[in-house]
């Protein structure tokens, strides 16, 4: 009797919301592994990496190392701690790839730049266009023209078809995340590797204050880092380079991270001391939510100036 009284304390019943609570969270931790790997791409691909805000990586980046230094101070088991640096670590080598493309293509256009000039000083006979003799530019709009004639002479059904496919595509990812996410946390429950966290904690178990402190500035960071990235694809009226499963990804980590909290404990004095994660997770959908709304009316540079030839 006392040794199944001592089992069941160790293996407790596993209710509907703890194991919700499970899922979403471990569906959380899948999207934060992916969420850099799209961008990192999508910058490779383009071999560039102008569309992104180096501000807003910046600030996020503030953002993690303030959540590594909570997560330190409160004494979180060894999995969070090592999460923590993952995501410091993922942040540094994007912000290195898109400075380095930065740096690489601003020595590009300067030396474009400079043999533009010399090609206007060169004597205007050994040109071979002589339609354009006399008028600098003109060729360079013609070209431009010409393009926009293509581009507005192709059909408006394969720019839909193009979308529909690329929504499709980075549904089909984040489905898959899910499924992975769901499965890990499957295989953790089996093993034994994850069991449901008490939902009363004692004065020994509560956080530190400096840590809570940490993790509100964090929560600051989160909410800030997206809105430079905002305000610039306003200003360039394009959301070209940005990848659109990056931000699906971060909508889908945000969201389940928040779930995972609230279905473990409704409890007023659980939610006080996670409230700086839950701001930094619930408060950022809306500004993910705006970005796809801007991702709709802009779309990128080449299919807003197809639209408007």
């Amino acid at each position: 009797m006392l040794w199944a009284a001592a089992a069941a304390t160790a293996h407790p019943a596993l209710t509907t919301h703890e194991a919700l609570s499970g899922v979403f969270g471990s569906i959380s931790l899948a999207s934060w592994i992916f969420l850099l790997v799209p961008q990192l791409i999508e910058n490779y691909t383009q071999g560039s990496a102008e569309g992104i805000s180096l501000a807003f990586l910046a600030v996020w980046f503030l953002g993690d190392i303030a959540n590594l230094a909570g997560a330190l101070w409160a004494g979180l088991v060894p999995t969070v701690i090592a999460l923590a640096i993952y995501f410091c670590f993922a942040d540094l080598i994007l912000i290195t790839q898109c400075v380095y493309y930065n740096l690489k293509n601003s020595r590009r256009s300067r030396k474009a730049s400079a043999r533009s000039t010399d090609s206007v000083e060169a004597p205007l006979l050994g040109r071979r266009d002589s339609s354009n003799i006399g008028l600098p530019g003109s060729h360079r709009r013609g070209s431009q023209a010409s393009r926009r004639r293509r581009a507005s002479s192709l059909p408006a059904l394969a720019h839909v078809e193009a979308g529909g496919s690329t929504w499709i595509k980075n549904a089909l990812s984040v489905i898959g995340v899910c499924v992975v996410g769901a499965a890990g946390w499957a295989i953790a429950w089996k093993t034994g590797v994850w069991a449901p966290q008490p939902q009363h904690q004692d004065e020994a178990t509560e956080m530190a204050l400096g840590a809570q402190i940490l993790g509100y500035a964090s929560a600051v960071c989160y909410l800030g880092a997206r809105i430079p990235q905002i305000i610039k694809n306003q200003r360039d009226k394009s959301c070209e380079g940005l990848s659109l499963l990056f931000f699906m990804l971060s909508l889908l980590g945000n969201a389940t991270y928040g779930a995972g909290i609230l279905f473990h404990s409704q409890e007023k004095e659980y939610l006080v001391t996670n409230l700086s994660w839950l701001i930094g997770s619930l408060g950022t959908m809306v500004e993910d939510v705006t970005i796809f709304i801007q991702f709709r009316a802009f779309g990128s540079a080449e299919t807003s100036s197809a639209v408007e030839a």
